[in-house]
């Protein structure tokens, strides 16, 4: 079986976001990026799934600037076979993504595709699922673990309510949640031996895909500041303030 992993060039998590002075979006020049960490949780399922033998073959694909193949290499460092960059400049949408994705599927022959159930610079939370739209596939989303028997996906899901425990055929799409498993770091051998592996060079029009944008972003803005606490000198006081400043009783 062919699985896919979806990894996605992101500002790195221990990085503070700064706003753009002109408000067209948040500042990536010289700024730390990395593997969105959802999707690093996606590459080691696949990996898992290689050394299970479940999966004959792991292709990552990222879609973005030239810096992306990084992000790839990451991915080949972890133990995928090969890599696909779709080679874009500007930010994408969820649904242009999802449908660059399906291409890749049907040109790849993919079995299963494993993404991250959102990254955390739009958390858009959307590509997994209009991917599946598009495929026509089943989907198991905000997987805490997966079970891959005689073609069947057993996907434990983390819902609102607790578990959900679901069966679906493969193929599939899959979107991970934090705790199907913790990611393994690359080293160095590994990541020796990936600077050899290969990165195909796409573009959206080589995929015939339409990437035109849908939205559009008036601005872009920090949050608003929290007011600093007050310390109060008695209970009474804390009441008083509570019920006359607040409002809250």
């Amino acid at each position: 079986m062919k699985v896919l992993v979806a990894v996605k060039r992101v500002i790195d998590y221990n990085v503070k976001i700064r706003v753009k002075s002109d408000e067209t979006g948040v500042e990536t020049a010289n700024v730390k990026m990395s593997m969105n960490p959802f999707d690093e949780i996606a590459v080691e399922e696949g990996v898992q799934m290689l050394e299970s033998g479940t999966a004959e073959e792991l292709i990552a694909v990222s879609i973005g600037p030239a810096g992306a193949q990084e992000t790839i290499r990451t991915a080949l460092a972890m133990g995928a076979d090969k890599g696909v960059h779709v080679v874009v400049d500007d930010d994408l949408e969820p649904l242009a993504v999802a449908k660059i994705l399906k291409a890749v599927v049907d040109k790849e022959g993919v079995e299963l595709v494993i993404l991250g159930k959102q990254a955390i610079d739009d958390d858009s939370n959307q590509t997994g699922q209009m991917l599946a739209a598009l495929l026509g596939w089943p989907q198991g989303t905000f997987a805490s673990k997966l079970t891959i028997s005689e073609g069947k996906a057993e996907v434990i899901r983390e819902v609102d309510g607790g578990l959900e425990t679901i069966r679906i055929d493969i193929p599939a799409v899959i979107t991970t949640d934090l705790r199907l498993n913790t990611p393994r770091y690359a080293t160095l051998p590994n990541i020796m031996k990936a600077k050899k592996k290969t990165i195909d060079a796409l573009t959206p029009a080589d995929l015939n895909v339409d990437t035109k944008a849908r939205l559009e972003t008036l601005k872009v803005v920090e949050p608003a500041k929290r007011e600093a606490g007050v310390m109060v000198g008695s209970v009474e006081e804390l009441l008083d303030k509570l019920k006359n400043e607040a409002k809250v009783i």
